[in-house]
Formats: structure tokens, C-alpha cells, sequence
């Protein structure tokens, strides 16, 4: 297929990282008429207006994550992300509100309950790239996305910080090429995912073995070689390895970024370029979304008026 040149970068947008940094931040409050917390959905509205207004995107989606306790990760292993909670009754309502959103404000909005967001910006990436040569800026806070960095021109973008990690910063930081990235997750783990990766096996390891071999798969392919290598008790390490071959592999597992759906249940999985061109609002159901949450006139005004700015571009 032929490539044709797109406007701009395609931006893929972790929409949980900015719900929930706004539902625990001291800076974000708000309620409804009846005291409710609001505070996830008026942060992420915020969020996405400021966004949009800053960096005018050509194309945009917005991967929203219900797979917590029932994605397909779980079913694989059953302590994965096991220190986490599920939203209560309030967060539940305000979760299905932002994904309400992005819809009437004309954002593509993709949310699963068997994939996790990064699945459905991974599986999104890898469409858009099958369709056209253009460069992928994911905005999230989450290194394990460093793995979807395929270009030099590809960014993971911690927007609220203002941070931009390009394949050059992956290899800076880290030490291993972006593809490597559910390799050293496999060997040594990911504590914020409850992934255990192999004990024993810190970053300083997994880098110097992903250096000499360039994957799991290559390390167990050499595994007698291991002994033998310039690292600190390399005999130990080589047992290891062997002792927790299984868990190594599910690890990787865990780690790996789905980027092939093609479920026809999932929308996403079958998405075009054309589709995540930003639409001209709906104020009136803009205005009737704010009723039925119950926003106070204070804040009703306020985002009314970004709804605006955005809206005059």
C-alpha cells in the first residue's frame, strides 16, 4: 500500500493517566449541586480542552481502560495489578462521563473491557502507521508506552509535566532499544503492575543481558553463555534464569502491548486514519450534559467558555 503524507502527528491520548491525576490531586475540586465529587471529570474535561486549544491535532483518539479485574491479563494471571481498586459508585459515574464526552465534544473515544488503553493506542498506532507514513505522540505518563516508539520523530508525551521521551531518551534512560522494553520488564519486573518479573534480576541486569542478547527468547536460546558473561555473580544468574523460566516469559507477557486486535466486537481494531479527525462540537448537547451532571454555574460557565475557545479555531 502506499503511503500518503498526513497533516500532522497522530495523537493518542491515555485518557486514565489524566482522570485520576485529577480524582487524587488537592488542585482539583469539584462538586454538583449535591455535593458529588466531579473533580475526575471536570480535571479530564480541563485536560482535554487545554489540549486541544494548545496543539490543535489533526488527528486524535482517546483510549479509555475498563478492563480492570476482567481484561484478558488477569485471566493470564491473576496477582496482575492486583494492588489496585475498582472505582467506587461515584468514579464509575464520572469514568462513563468522560468517555461521554470526548463523543459530544467529536473526539474518537475507544474503551474495552478486555484490552487495556495501552492496547487500544498500541492497536491504533499500528493502523494508522499501516495507513499512512505519519508520527505517533501518545500523551501519558506511562514509560511502559515507550515500547510504540518505532520512528526517530515518535514521542511519549507526559503532557502535564511537559516531558518528551523519543527513542534517543528510551535508549538514554533505560539503556535498551523501546522494543525491548517488555523484554526488561519480563526479566525485572514492574512493581506499580505487580509484575514480578525474575527475583534477583534488578534493571542494572536486565540491561547488561538485553545488551549481549537482544531478547528473552535470545537470552534462553544462549543461556549457557550466561555464565560466562562480565557480570557480577553471572553463575547465580544464570540459575536464576532457569529456575523462573515461566515466569520470565508470562512477565513478558503481562508487558507486552497488544497492537494486532482485530476482534470485530472492538471498534478500534478496526479504525482508519480518517476517523480520528477531530468533529465540530455539539454545544446544545455540550450544555445538556453539563445539566444532567449537575455542574454548579460557576463551573458550568467556565467550561462553557473553553468549550468556546476550543470551538473558534
Amino acid at each position: 500500500m502506499s503511503h500518503l503524507l498526513t497533516p500532522g502527528p497522530v495523537y493518542l491520548i491515555d485518557a486514565s493517566i489524566y482522570i485520576f491525576r485529577a480524582h487524587f490531586s488537592p488542585y482539583v475540586e469539584c462538586h454538583d449541586e449535591n455535593g458529588e465529587d466531579l473533580s475526575a471529570l471536570y480535571g479530564f474535561m480541563s485536560f482535554l480542552f487545554q489540549f486541544m486549544r494548545r496543539v490543535q491535532p489533526s488527528h486524535v483518539a482517546i483510549a479509555h481502560d475498563a478492563s480492570l479485574f476482567c481484561g484478558f491479563r488477569h485471566k493470564l494471571c491473576g496477582n496482575y495489578k492486583s494492588n489496585r481498586e475498582l472505582p467506587d459508585e461515584n468514579l464509575e459515574i464520572q469514568l462513563t462521563g468522560c468517555s461521554e464526552f470526548c463523543s459530544i465534544i467529536g473526539l474518537a473515544s475507544f474503551v474495552s473491557k478486555v484490552y487495556e488503553g495501552d492496547d487500544i493506542i498500541g492497536t491504533i498506532a499500528n493502523r494508522v502507521r499501516a495507513e499512512s507514513d505519519c508520527d505517533v505522540h501518545i500523551i501519558s505518563r506511562d514509560k511502559d508506552l515507550v515500547q510504540l516508539l518505532q520512528k526517530e520523530a515518535d514521542c511519549l508525551w507526559d503532557y502535564g509535566n511537559n516531558r518528551k521521551r523519543f527513542r534517543a531518551n528510551v535508549v538514554d534512560e533505560f539503556g535498551i532499544f523501546p522494543e525491548q522494553f517488555p523484554d526488561y520488564l519480563g526479566l525485572s519486573g514492574d512493581s506499580v503492575d505487580c509484575i514480578s518479573g525474575i527475583p534477583g534480576v534488578g534493571p542494572v541486569k536486565a540491561k547488561e543481558l538485553l545488551n549481549r542478547f537482544s531478547s528473552l527468547e535470545a537470552i534462553y536460546g544462549n543461556l549457557d553463555k550466561v555464565r560466562d558473561l562480565p557480570i557480577r555473580g553471572a553463575g547465580r544468574l544464570t540459575e536464576l534464569l532457569r529456575e523462573h523460566c515461566e515466569l520470565a516469559k508470562l512477565s513478558k507477557i503481562l508487558a507486552t502491548i497488544v497492537c494486532n486486535v482485530e476482534d470485530p466486537e472492538e471498534s478500534f481494531g478496526h479504525v482508519v486514519l480518517e476517523e480520528l479527525k477531530p468533529e465540530r462540537m455539539n454545544k446544545g448537547l455540550f450544555g445538556d450534559f453539563l445539566m444532567n451532571y449537575k455542574f454548579r454555574t460557576r463551573d458550568r460557565e467556565r467550561l462553557m467558555t473553553l468549550a468556546h475557545r476550543v470551538s473558534k479555531q
